[in-house]
């Protein structure tokens, strides 16, 4: 493992990049989809003639089409349990529990929130255009949206005593209070709603979800907002996909540059190597002529002649061998660090 040119963590971060990365351009790609069958729905006018336009259509169907118009209720709507007057056809519910939450690393208070209970009623309602025509609208839950109004919001404050402190500081949580809202889609407000418009047995038009599973929408925005909302979302998606493969090609950048410094420095000292070696052979020479080495044998091993320079500190004492088998770059004598080694030539 000591010679593969990728580390563990390294090898997690690359792996997360392109996990990451293929993630949100696959996020990205689904968005552009959903933008393309924005940018080629038609805008239908709700009037009377709408219901002859899906009779003429074969299947009665049209896939994908775009409807604005004003929420009317089907029979009795939902009425607001906190504001008088206010009335709606999807009603949500929401109690949130806020809390500070002592985090170890960072060494202070961070805030935190969690949903305690959530209910959400919804009643049949259509979208009413011009001279009383109108489209229910099947399965609002499923769609996109819409965004609705808050008309109830109060937040109870958290009441606690001494003793409650010291058990906050010693689980590492204080309690901030509850948050209570109520949202609801009103009787009148505009909707934009995308989907697939059929026609009843009853020549009742009617939206619902795509049957090719396209994104449902339901928005209190126009559709040119809306349009430009998803374009806006996918333009982040390509961003942050981006980000994570630049990432990971940094990281494989930075593992080549470490290898090819790795490559290089076995490169030098496979030359020095060579060279100690065509040393020792000429000394290993002159002692078959008899010539007595042994005042110059290597501390280390006691047979090969001492062939290698030690620096900062100069010392003479060992072969090259024996210095590429140091545990440690110290020198033998003086226990100094090591910085270079040159070879020694004797005249």
């Amino acid at each position: 493992m000591e010679d593969f040119p990728i580390r563990t963590l390294e090898m997690v971060c690359l792996g997360s990049s392109v996990a990451l990365s293929g993630l949100f351009y696959y996020i990205y790609r689904k968005k552009c989809k959903t933008v393309d069958k924005l940018n080629e729905a038609p805008v239908l006018p709700l009037d009377e003639k709408l219901a002859d336009l899906l009779n003429a259509t074969p299947g009665k169907c049209l896939q994908y089409v775009v409807i604005e118009g004003t929420v009317q209720s089907i029979g009795e709507p939902l009425r607001s349990q906190f504001q008088e007057g206010s009335v709606g056809v999807i009603q949500k519910l929401v109690l949130r529990e806020h809390k500070l939450v002592w985090n170890s690393l960072a060494r202070t208070w961070t805030d935190s929130e969690r949903v305690l209970h959530q209910r959400v009623n919804a009643v049949p309602f259509n979208l009413l255009g011009v001279n009383k025509a109108f489209v229910r609208v099947l399965c609002p839950l499923e769609a996109t949206g819409p965004k609705m109004e808050i008309v109830h919001e109060k937040f109870h404050q958290a009441s606690y005593g001494f003793t409650d402190l010291i058990g906050q500081y010693l689980s590492g949580e204080k309690p901030k209070g509850q948050l209570e809202t109520e949202e609801m889609l009103k009787v009148g407000a505009s909707l934009t709603a995308v989907g697939e418009l059929i026609l009843d047995t009853d020549r009742l038009p009617k939206i619902r979800p795509p049957t090719d599973g396209s994104e449902y929408f339901l928005s209190t925005d126009d559709f040119e907002t809306l349009r430009l909302e998803q374009e806006g979302q996918a333009e982040v998606w390509r961003v942050l996909a981006c980000i994570c493969a630049l990432a990971g090609v940094a990281v494989l950048m930075w593992a080549s540059r470490r290898y090819y410094r790795q490559l290089k420095l076995r490169w030098e000292q496979e030359n020095m190597r060579r060279a100690f070696e065509m040393m020792g052979a000429g000394e290993r020479g002159e002692e078959e002529n008899g010539m007595d080495v042994s005042e110059n044998a290597c501390v280390i091993c006691l047979s090969n002649p001492r062939g290698c320079v030690l620096l900062d500190c100069g010392h003479v004492c060992c072969c090259f061998r024996c210095y590429q088998a140091l545990p440690q770059p110290i020198c033998p004598i003086c226990r100094q660090n090591i910085k270079r080694v040159v070879p020694l030539y004797q005249a």
